[in-house]
């Protein structure tokens, strides 16, 4: 198979902006409290987070301490709260194609690594190889299966890694294969990641972008 090397000239943008949450207490207990947060209720717990990103650090009968984005307001029965919050950043990397390929710096479990972005691959794709020199024991956790390749059927090696990491983006629990011998040549950043991201194209600019 012929090699490639690839590199991507990349940037990330952080996006900030403010957005409104719309509160109102139903009912107070210790420890835990019945919220209405934009519309939908919720019942949280001491030290829990709502989808909406509302923390509950404490509840009596009496008053709740809500965070929101590292803000922490009281809160007592009944009381109607529309209150502004900075959203976190918002992850996004942009990369400019190279001879029509993409290519962008990242970490597999906290080592560096390059990938070759592939919305071919069904998961992020390795070589035994490039498995064993970022520390992945794949044929003792991997489950053994074959799979269809360019020079026909290969073994593979299907894996899970804890942590997958693009410029600012950073998923846990992300499906691979490794394949046995020197293909691919690049590891390839396949739609195991890629389908939990945003992904547009921007003329010949590839945008990824976090989901919140």
């Amino acid at each position: 198979m012929k090699k490639f090397i690839f590199i991507g000239l990349f940037c990330f943008i952080p996006a900030q902006f403010t957005y409104a949450l719309d509160i109102i207490i139903l009912g107070l207990f210790k420890g835990r409290a019945i919220v209405k947060i934009d519309g939908e209720r919720r019942t949280l717990k001491k030290g829990k987070v709502s989808p909406e990103g509302v923390k509950l650090i404490s509840a009596d009968s009496q008053m709740a301490i809500l965070e929101v984005d590292g803000q922490q307001q009281e809160y007592k029965l009944g009381r109607h709260v529309g209150t502004s919050f900075k959203k976190k950043e918002s992850a996004e990397a942009k990369i400019m194609p190279v001879n029509g390929m993409y290519s962008i710096a990242g970490f597999i479990n906290g080592r560096p690594v390059n990938f070759l972005v592939d919305t071919g691959a069904t998961w992020i794709a390795m070589n035994s190889h490039q498995a064993r020199s970022l520390g992945i024991n794949f044929r003792y956790i991997g489950k053994r299966g074959m799979v269809s390749t360019a020079n026909g059927v290969a073994p593979v090696y299907r894996i899970t890694l804890d942590k997958v990491r693009v410029g600012e983006i950073e998923l846990s629990n992300v499906e691979a294969g490794v394949l046995e011998g020197a293909s691919p040549s690049e590891v390839l950043l396949g739609n195991s990641f890629l389908n939990r991201v945003e992904m547009q194209r921007q003329g010949q600019v590839m945008l990824l972008k976090q989901k919140f």
